[in-house]
């Protein structure tokens, strides 16, 4: 029991490093996205004013949530930058070497930073599963609008399961009319068919009150009974159909704007009705935790290659850090695509960096100074 309390007592020298740690990566993100926001606004002013996008759609649907969105997109640059920089200044002053000259072990000595990590690595998470994909719905309607001007309003051989045993297929759906043409409904029993319903077209109703309300427009019914078939036509018909137009068509960024626990809703459902195109929602569901602890591995190296006290000082340390956070978000990308056009599965495709990087951290935690 003592040797617990001992583990969670916070002494004062780990008040300080988490407070130097914790200080330069709110300060590091304050600075690099403040001039990530001027850059960004000097690029798209032109686009703005030109499509008259009000002041406060710009403030504060687009720029306050651009804010959160890139902070924690970036987060593992801003801690390895963070713990990089700070520590480098204490191994310059020597204060490292004082603290290890009192019988601190680096054991020990990397315990606050792990706390510090644990922290970013909670908010980071919350922030990522909760709050910013509900600010992302207007930044991307935003940009969709002013910036981009780009939007998926058409999609082609659709095919997902509605019901038990019941199979819909839409040829070509126009989100604009929210009209499908060359549409099929099939139904199964036995894994025989049993109903098969073609119609020219089937089109969302707006106006109803319901959900999953469709009207299908010169339609045939073929109903097979054996060796018997029934065929009955008509020219409109109202339907319920448990199928919803965001079901099958996926717009640009569209996975960013559901918590993790929506993510985790769609990707069950859509692979319940057999629906493919879901390997960006995985990879996004995914993702969320693995950059989030990312913080530990980071962390580790960052403290393990600065704690010793160099002659080329920051620069040197900072240069390295750099390049090493730089090519884990490129990793993280490549290994992304991976996942959407090469078959990977998802989980693995997104944890692939920091199974690497975890073998980075052991030789610098090896290296580091005793």
């Amino acid at each position: 029991m003592e040797r617990f309390w001992r583990l969670v007592h916070i002494s004062r020298l780990d008040r300080y490093i988490i407070g130097k740690f914790l200080g330069t990566y709110f300060f590091s993100i304050i600075l690099i996205i403040s001039i990530a926001v001027v850059f960004d606004f000097n690029e798209n002013v032109d686009k703005f004013l030109s499509r008259n996008a009000p002041l406060k759609e710009i403030l504060f649907d687009y720029y306050l949530n651009f804010i959160p969105y890139y902070s924690n997109l970036f987060s593992q640059l801003f801690v390895f930058v963070a713990v990089i920089f700070f520590t480098t200044k204490l191994a310059e002053n020597s204060e490292i070497i004082a603290m290890m000259s009192t019988g601190t072990s680096f054991n020990r000595l990397l315990r606050p930073y792990l706390i510090s990590a644990g922290i970013i690595c909670t908010m980071t998470f919350l922030l990522g599963s909760y709050v910013i994909p509900k600010g992302n719905i207007n930044r991307i309607k935003f940009e969709q609008r002013y910036k981009n001007k780009t939007h998926n309003i058409f999609t082609n051989n659709v095919q997902l399961k509605v019901d038990s045993n019941v199979i819909a297929y839409i040829g070509r759906y126009d989100d604009n009319f929210k009209i499908g043409y060359d549409f099929t409904l099939d139904k199964f029993e036995n894994k025989k068919l049993v109903r098969h319903l073609q119609a020219m077209t089937i089109q969302y109703d707006t106006l109803s009150e319901k959900p999953c309300h469709w009207v299908i427009a010169n339609y045939q019914t073929r109903d097979l009974h054996g060796m018997r078939e029934v065929i009955t036509s008509g020219g409109r018909r109202d339907t319920f159909i448990n199928m919803e137009p965001q079901d099958f068509l996926i717009s640009p960024g569209q996975q960013e704007t559901l918590t993790t626990p929506e993510l985790d809703t769609y990707i069950t459902r859509q692979k319940a009705r057999g629906f493919a195109n879901i390997k960006e929602f995985e990879v996004e569901y995914y993702k969320r935790g693995a950059s989030s602890f990312a913080a530990f591995i980071l962390t580790t190296i960052g403290a393990s290659l600065s704690a010793r006290k160099r002659k080329n000082g920051l620069g040197i340390s900072l240069g390295i850090g750099l390049a090493l956070s730089v090519t884990y978000i490129m990793f993280q990308t490549v290994s992304s695509t991976f996942a959407i056009n090469a078959n990977v599965p998802p989980v693995i495709a997104v944890w692939i960096p920091n199974i690497i990087y975890v073998f980075i951290a052991l030789f610098c935690y090896k290296k580091a100074p005793r």
